[in-house]
């Protein structure tokens, strides 16, 4: 029986030996694994890193933008109102240039009227006068002569 016995243990220190074996290459390989899962990981994440620097600068350059967007639109607006504010100032010039035109013309038919020297033009002449005001010209006012208006 003993050598019963010695082939028993033989046996199970070849089975535990086995298992052992066993054991230590299944650890192996899942280290071995593991390293590179971790790996793969680190790029991952290096990659990741460098996007998101990437995308910062990009978010920073639309930032950038948005703020030039905005104060070249307060310009645009600003030079708007301002362009507005001047044509209302010439509108209201020259309403008050075609006002004080009529009180000039009322005032040189007064004195044309009370004006003993003063020739008065021909209707055809009135007529040219008339359209001719407009530019600043006085074509057909006589000239003051020595001799009496004669009626």
């Amino acid at each position: 029986m003993h050598t019963n016995t010695a082939t028993t243990v033989g046996i199970v220190v070849a089975v535990v030996f086995g298992l052992l074996i066993i054991g230590v290459l299944v650890w192996a390989l899942r280290s071995r694994s593991e390293r590179r899962r971790h790996l793969e990981a680190e790029q991952i994440r290096g990659r990741v890193d460098e996007v998101s620097q990437q995308l910062q600068r990009r978010e920073a350059l639309a930032d950038e933008t948005e703020t030039k967007a905005r104060a070249a639109q307060a310009e645009a607006e600003a030079k708007s109102a301002e362009a507005a504010r001047l044509q209302q100032r010439a509108e209201s010039h020259r309403s008050g240039l075609a006002d004080a035109r009529q009180e000039l013309d009322e005032q040189r038919a007064h004195a044309d009227s009370i004006d003993p020297r003063f020739n008065a033009p021909a209707e055809d002449e009135q007529a040219g006068e008339q359209r001719a005001e407009g530019l600043g010209d006085h074509r057909g006012e006589a000239e003051p002569t020595d001799t009496p208006r004669v009626s």
